[in-house]
């Protein structure tokens, strides 16, 4: 019991792998293909085109039918589509239709297994009393699912055989090891009860003014830095790929680190891990500037150390308040929307592409700074209730036991 959500949320791990592995390459691409900076980062953005479908349709699935069908046929289309990436280093067409099946497939699985593994972590099916411990636990191994695969990725672009093939067999591997076990986990979807209060979802004034704002910010901030930066500081185009891989192992992966520190803080009143993040995100932003200004590795790794930081901070912000707001049976849809949000930062690269023939991209850093800090200042009225909410249900249950009420 202590220990049942595990497969499933390394099947998130999984998923997050599938989607990152292709995001360390872009320079190899480039250089080996002669993709040009603006198809290439535009490949990376065509995952969001169909992560967008995967989420909005995914997460409703999941409530209707259950959880653990839509997470497994999800890996097992994610499989397909790392074969078409394999398949796009002699047919660049392939890239294209695998960047797309990444995204749908992803997103089915960011939205049925975020609500799979936190409703396998708490009663009846696992141990977990505190809350949001089950929107922590899919927030680490997604995180570490990116973070590691960019860096496998990279190693084995450098150093290993036929780069744009052999750089993908890792997941392959990792799909045939996971779903197996995950296949013995129970399935947890939650009936409605006629009758029983139901969620307001989107239209949730804690989700409108808590979440909306802030989850853009949960992966424009890894972007940045096996994204962007890597492109900007690196000169040849081996080392763009290898410095990408380290960066994407800094960026998410610092992002897993901090999670214990995030949970700390929420116990002061969740929105502190909002403020945090966004204060970090604005500066690592700055600090991404700076290095892509005068071309500094060493610095831009420190930004997307920084970055990474912000970016566990305000993901487990908008986990957990999804996780409160949602009734049992709305759960995975609100979790899709939430990650359609979050994703919109992954087209950040793209923007940047684009905007650069005409605004540098040290400016184009700076505005985003600046645009996480007007965020913060937009929720700085925003009262958190959740610690006089607590306050208050304790003092009912004082009057209660005393016989007053």
């Amino acid at each position: 019991m202590r220990n049942i959500w595990v497969p499933a949320a390394l099947l998130l791990m999984v998923a997050g792998w599938g989607a990152n592995q292709f995001s360390p390459l872009l320079g190899a691409y480039r250089g080996e293909l002669g993709l040009s900076p603006s198809a290439a980062t535009g490949l990376l953005a065509l995952y969001v085109v169909g992560l967008v479908p995967g989420l909005l349709f995914g997460g409703p699935l999941a409530d209707r039918r259950g959880r653990k069908p839509v997470v497994i046929w999800a890996i097992v289309l994610n499989a397909v589509a790392t074969v078409a990436l394999m398949l796009g280093a002699h047919v660049v067409p392939w890239l294209a239709v695998g960047r797309l099946l990444v995204g749908l497939s992803t997103g089915a699985v960011l939205a049925a297994g975020s609500a799979w593994v936190r409703d396998l972590s708490h009663p009846p099916f696992g141990t977990a009393t505190e809350d949001g411990a089950g929107a922590r636990r899919a927030g680490v191994l997604l995180a570490a699912g990116f973070s590691i695969s960019g860096l496998v990725s990279a190693l084995v672009a450098t150093w290993g055989p036929l780069p744009l093939v052999s750089a993908y067999l890792p997941h392959l591997v990792l799909c045939a090891v996971t779903l197996p076990a995950a296949l013995r986990c129970p399935e947890t979807r939650a009936e409605p009860v006629a009758g029983a209060p139901r969620g307001r979802g989107v239209r949730d004034p804690r989700f409108l003014r808590r979440v909306v704002p802030v989850a853009p910010w949960i992966f424009l901030c890894p972007t940045v830095g096996f994204a962007v930066l890597p492109a900007q500081v690196t000169t040849a185009a081996d080392q763009e790929v290898l410095y990408a891989g380290i960066s994407t192992l800094c960026a998410p992966g610092f992002g897993a680190v901090v999670q214990p520190w995030a949970r700390r803080l929420a116990r002061r009143g969740v929105r502190a891990t909002a403020v945090v993040g966004l204060v970090t995100i604005a500066a690592g932003l700055v600090l991404a500037a700076v290095a892509a200004w005068q071309a500094q590795p060493w610095l831009g790794l420190i930004a997307a150390l920084t970055l990474g930081t912000g970016y566990g901070f305000v993901s487990t912000y908008c986990l957990t308040v999804v996780g409160r707001i949602a009734a049992p049976s709305e759960l995975a849809g609100l979790t899709a929307i939430m990650w359609v949000l979050a994703y919109l930062g992954f087209c950040t690269p793209f923007v940047v592409s684009l905007l650069s023939g005409v605004v540098a991209v040290p400016v184009v850093l700076l505005v985003l700074a600046g645009l996480a800090l007007l965020t913060l200042l937009s929720a700085r009225d925003e009262p958190d209730g959740d610690r006089h909410e607590s306050r208050r249900a304790q003092r009912v249950q004082r009057l209660r036991d005393s016989g007053v009420l």
